[in-house]
């Protein structure tokens, strides 16, 4: 039997640098057994105050031009207040407000409703967390 909002934890090792973790493929395995064929809405959230989601195209250097685009808007050196961690930490804070923490895509017949170069992305610019999770909830 299919519920209204079904929900799942995804744990993504994000490692000691800086990460665009294409999540596109988790999100659809939840979305087949969560959606069962129906239309309704995915969020991706991320529960971490230094990471975002991003939807964007992966694989072709854009994720990687993200990554340089946030360090020119957010470089890693000792301006912010905000001082534990590495040197530079308090850029990861400022991340959420540039990168979101989450994304709603809409799902119909079951899957996600993306443009073509589209992905689901996780944003992690904190070398300091190694391991984050990311929530995702389907609603019917």
């Amino acid at each position: 039997m299919s519920h209204a909002f079904t929900t799942r934890v995804l744990n993504v090792a994000t490692g000691s640098r800086e990460r665009v973790v294409d999540l596109t493929r988790d999100c659809e395995s939840f979305l087949r057994e969560a959606a069962d064929g129906r239309d309704g809405l995915l969020n991706v959230f991320v529960p971490h105050a230094t990471a975002g989601i991003a939807i964007i195209e992966t694989g072709a250097g854009s994720d990687d031009d993200l990554l340089a685009a946030l360090h020119t808007l957010l470089p890693s050196d000792e301006r912010w207040q905000h001082r534990h961690g590495s040197p530079g930490h308090g850029r990861d804070h400022v991340l959420p407000a540039f990168v979101a923490p989450h994304a709603t895509v809409p799902v119909l017949g079951g899957r996600m409703a993306l443009g073509t170069w589209q992905s689901v992305c996780l944003v992690d610019t904190n070398v300091d967390n190694a391991n984050r999770q990311v929530r995702l909830s389907f609603l019917g």
